[in-house]
């Protein structure tokens, strides 16, 4: 697929400068709209990574830790589970409404990932469930990491895996590519979608600031659903860059994405509904000392 498509947009190949500003308030406004629907949808895959994340961050009991992106809240509650103290921030006020409805009693506050308001070393654990895909400024975010993590503590960082794996987005963005759209005018140019998936890329993010002990694995797992309009709608709701690709084309190109969608998504067909491959990495480092 060549560098015009809308696969290009989120993929491999960034077909314009990054524009980190206007980027970082799209994707703040359009998570401010989808608290409701990430969570019905995307919050049974998303759900099975925590544990390995706490796992690879050493969370336990005593542990301060600070969940970036916290969403609805699902990495902070389960190291609280664990006996830790934990801050749960995320940029969109819907997000945090949630964590709050679903978790009373934990610390959840409005906070952006690449400016945090918290003093150097003040967190044993700093984890992030895919939070590095959606900010403009990945580095200065790795840094704001670093910064606020103690001697000896880790931070530990899921991602998308390359969408020929992760199936889950993969599909829909064959099928965008399928059609030769163009991404719509209007939406800001981001970082690539998937550069982390490299694991040297991901290594490289957390030893630019510091970190030793590091680990890039791979978790791959496959989520079952009823239907295939089960993951087309799940995925126009509960996302915020793929989704505007497909909605700001005009109805006749949505169309035939979504015809490409189920011609493809055939392949995941089950007697009793879908199985549709994950893939995800896990990256997580310590600070020296």
């Amino acid at each position: 697929m060549t560098a015009a498509t809308p696969w290009a947009y989120v993929g491999r190949v960034t077909p314009a400068p990054i524009q980190p500003d206007a980027f970082n308030a799209f994707e703040a406004a359009g998570w401010e709209r989808r608290a409701p629907a990430y969570d019905r949808f995307f919050g049974a895959i998303t759900t099975r990574l925590v544990e390995p994340l706490l796992d690879a961050a050493s969370v336990g009991p005593g542990a301060r830790v600070l969940d970036v992106a916290t969403g609805p809240g699902y990495v902070a509650a389960a190291a609280a589970e664990r006996g830790a103290s934990v801050v749960g921030v995320d940029l969109a006020p819907s997000m945090l409404d949630m964590a709050r409805d679903l978790h009373p009693g934990l610390d959840f506050r409005e906070a952006d990932a690449q400016s945090l308001p918290f003093e150097d070393a003040s967190f044993d654990a700093v984890l992030g469930n895919f939070v590095i895909v959606h900010l403009g400024r990945p580095e200065q975010a790795a840094a704001e990491f670093a910064r606020v993590l103690r001697p000896g503590g880790k931070v530990a960082l899921t991602t998308w895996d390359l969408p020929d794996r992760a199936r889950v987005l993969g599909v829909l963005l064959d099928a965008l590519g399928d059609t030769g759209a163009a991404p719509p005018a209007d939406l800001p140019v981001g970082p690539n979608f998937f550069r982390f998936a490299d694991d040297g890329e991901f290594d490289a993010l957390l030893a630019e600031h510091g970190l030793d002990d590091r680990r890039v694995h791979t978790i791959a797992f496959t989520h079952r659903l009823p239907t295939a309009a089960d993951l087309w709608d799940g995925l126009l709701g509960g996302t915020v860059r793929t989704s505007a690709l497909i909605l700001g084309q005009p109805d006749d190109v949505q169309r035939r994405i979504r015809e490409a969608f189920d011609r493809r998504v055939t392949g995941f067909q089950r007697a009793d509904g879908l199985d549709v491959p994950v893939s995800v990495k896990l990256a997580a480092g310590r600070k020296p000392g």
